[in-house]
């Protein structure tokens, strides 16, 4: 039998699922590792493998693919710690990467902030000012050559970077998205000089217009490559030295994933692989199940992710902002805030309580951990209030102190706010519920949608705890705490799902419409790229198919919006039709009324993307229908809402319900890796996969 695992690794904890052929399923959790990662996901390996009931080795041998999700590439950019990158451009254009074309002043800011002008600053620039060189050439707006590449120049200029000790070289020379000859000649300049050295040239990482995010996005890029490299291989390594027989892939922000051996030439498409697997799980679930609008909510022991998926598709945005700077890269549109079960609590100058954005991580953790931190969390407070069992967590492999947390609490916030203990705990508990569905309000509604449209989808550790709370706080009517018992790890389950997905793009500004054989010659060009990006893969496909799309504007616009375009040739009559749908798509994001069709359309950038479906499907299993009402393993005081108070609350093993399982509020269902919270006047059910569906007993 053949298996497909899933490894998710997060701040604080390290998340596994495997999926059989016959349908066999198990999840693991296993804490993070920093700054060594890979001992965490090897950890987990491990786990994953004591659930089955084998070896590891035995496990490796039959796993034809594990997907990644990895914080390597983001925690680099974050902390800083990325390669020395020099940094090669057209003459004249050295301080395009300082000047950022004004949008690093605000750039990923919110209103308020970008309004408060004297307290707005740019970021440092990518690359400081002496490790930039600039070389002589011009391609122009045409894709012609100008001046000549001045090879001599070259080499003396990829000379002096080298003898600065950089790690990598960013090239990235003005139109060459339209003509990549003088960056394909620099990078051969390079290779000769200094093999080995990591190089990243912009035609290839963001053959996009626009200098500036073009440039930041090929030296972030640059950046963090080596640092990848260094993570995934010897990680490939030590697992093939355990028995791994298949391959080992990461995933990408777009949503797909992609060969480790690959993933560091375009690293900047990883940025958001720790994000991403928890709405692809959504997207599969959710085909099972038949919904369409989800609400992916994801909260770990760092963050508190939120994501959203409309007609069976996941919202997704072709730029992010990171550190202020922009970037070009497809991504899942997820959203984030460092409100997780490791969040600390703190009291700010004013005398009020605040809960994030710093978390415990893995590292000491919260107080209860009682491995050395000393302010109290998040999921200090979910134990003192009787939510969390303190002989349950991670499957009872871990011991939590309920003392230590009531002490934390105690010194650092209820005596200073004059509270007892319990309200202490209550009120973080309450900042928590507040600022989580403020987040979900914020990314429903500001896409133009209703939250009762939707179903919420809450796993990671600490969201099932949560749910039922920001859920109602929003109104939403249900919510679904995916599979069970692995709702904890329900991130890795999407891993699992995942596909292979390669993205081709390239800018070629022009009015519209566009000549049929200009259109079909730049879609022709992408697909045949891919084909062959896809072939190098080295791995077998059910289906592979091609999905095209066009970024599309109003002439004088400066902002486009992504567009349909449909396969195969396209006539006039089709290129025709691509312009209503944007105009269409325009008024259903704008207003109706918005457009103004008598100014003109321009098409700026061509997209592809291949998407790959892997043989091995993840399986979930029917589950044994119930035979009569669940039956309780007990009570225990809890506080569950803010209204009720203290109650005394039914506590339910979740490995013991069965399908159609019902169980009314005040409880808690506990599995080995979370927790679910039932307030009163809420009702959870048993679907036929294991789901338990949350939904107000009026209803």
């Amino acid at each position: 039998m053949n298996y497909v695992i899933g490894v998710d690794t997060g701040g604080t904890f390290t998340d596994g699922f495997v999926s059989g052929e016959d349908g066999t399923i198990a999840a693991a959790k296993s804490p993070s590792t920093p700054p060594d990662f890979s001992r965490g996901f090897l950890d987990v390996i491990d786990e994953l493998a004591k659930e089955l009931g084998v070896q590891t080795p035995d496990l490796l041998s039959k796993t034809k693919y594990i997907i990644h999700g990895t914080t390597s590439t983001l925690n680099a950019v974050v902390t800083g710690d990325v390669a020395k990158v020099g940094f090669l451009t057209t003459r004249g254009h050295a301080d395009s990467i300082s000047m950022m074309n004004l949008e690093g002043r605000y750039a990923g800011l919110d209103p308020e902030q970008i309004q408060n002008i004297s307290r707005t600053n740019k970021p440092e620039p990518l690359v400081q000012r002496s490790l930039v060189e600039e070389i002589d050439e011009r391609i122009d707006y045409k894709g012609a050559v100008v001046v000549e590449l001045d090879e001599s120049g070259t080499r003396q200029a990829v000379a002096r970077l080298v003898g600065q000790n950089v790690e990598a070289i960013a090239v990235s020379l003005l139109w060459s998205f339209l003509n990549p000859i003088h960056e394909i000649r620099i990078r051969e300049i390079v290779n000769e000089i200094a093999p080995g050295l990591y190089v990243a040239v912009s035609h290839e990482i963001s053959p996009r217009i626009r200098e500036y995010t073009r440039n930041s996005t090929t030296i972030i890029n640059t950046q963090v490559g080596p640092r990848l490299a260094a993570y995934l291989s010897p990680l490939e390594v030590e697992l093939r030295n355990r028995g791994l027989a298949g391959s080992l892939l990461v995933m990408q922000g777009s949503g797909g994933c992609v060969q480790a051996a690959q993933a560091p030439k375009y690293a900047v498409s990883t940025l958001g692989s720790v994000l991403t697997g928890g709405v692809v799980g959504c997207v599969h679930l959710a085909k099972a199940l038949g919904h369409r609008n989800i609400i992916s909510t994801d909260m770990g022991g760092t963050t508190f992710l939120v994501g959203l998926i409309q007609d069976g598709k996941p919202i997704t945005t072709t730029t992010t902002v990171l550190n202020q700077h922009q970037i070009n890269t497809p991504m899942v549109d997820v959203h984030t805030i460092g409100s997780g079960g490791g969040a600390i609590a703190w009291i700010d100058g004013g005398g009020n309580l605040r809960v994030g954005p710093r978390s415990a991580g893995a590292r000491p953790g919260p107080v209860c951990y009682a491995e050395g931190g000393t302010e109290p969390t998040v999921t200090d407070a979910d134990l003192v209030l009787g939510i969390i069992n303190p002989d349950n967590f991670l499957g009872g492999r871990k011991k939590l102190s309920k003392k230590m947390a009531e002490d934390a609490i105690r010194t650092k916030i209820a005596e200073p706010l004059g509270l007892t203990v319990e309200e202490g705990a209550a009120a973080i508990y309450t900042i928590q519920n507040a600022q989580t569905a403020d987040l979900v309000r914020k990314v429903v509604v500001n896409s133009g949608h209703d939250p009762r449209d939707f179903v919420i989808y809450s796993f990671g550790g600490a969201g099932p705890v949560h749910a039922a709370s920001y859920s109602a706080d929003i109104g939403s009517p249900e919510v679904l705490i995916p599979l069970g018992t692995t709702a904890a790890v329900f991130s890795a389950y999407g891993l699992a799902s995942s596909d292979i997905v390669l993205t081709a793009e390239t800018s070629d500004p022009s009015n519209w419409p566009v000549a049929p054989a200009t259109i079909n010659e730049c879609y022709g060009r992408l697909e045949q790229e891919l084909r062959s990006r896809m072939q190098e893969q080295g791995l077998e496909f059910q289906t592979i198919e091609y999905v095209r799309e066009a970024e599309i504007r109003y002439t004088m616009q400066m902002a486009e919006v992504t567009t349909p375009v449909p396969a195969g040739v396209l006539d006039a009559k089709a290129i025709d039709a691509v312009g209503a749908e944007f105009e269409a798509l325009y008024e259903r994001l704008y207003g109706k009324g918005s457009g103004f069709a008598d100014a003109g359309l321009q098409v700026i950038t061509y997209r592809v993307r291949a998407v790959g479906m892997l043989p091995i499907r993840t399986k979930l299993p029917d589950l044994e229908i119930a035979a009569g009402a669940p039956e309780s393993s007990g009570t225990r005081r809890v506080f569950l809402d803010v209204r009720k108070g203290w109650q005394e609350t039914k506590i339910y093993d979740y490995q013991a319900l069965k399908v159609g399982a019902e169980i009314d509020g005040p409880a808690v269902v506990e599995t080995p890796t979370t927790t679910i919270a039932v307030p009163e006047g809420s009702r959870g059910t048993v679907d036929r996969l294991g789901n338990l569906v949350l939904r107000p007993t009026a209803a």
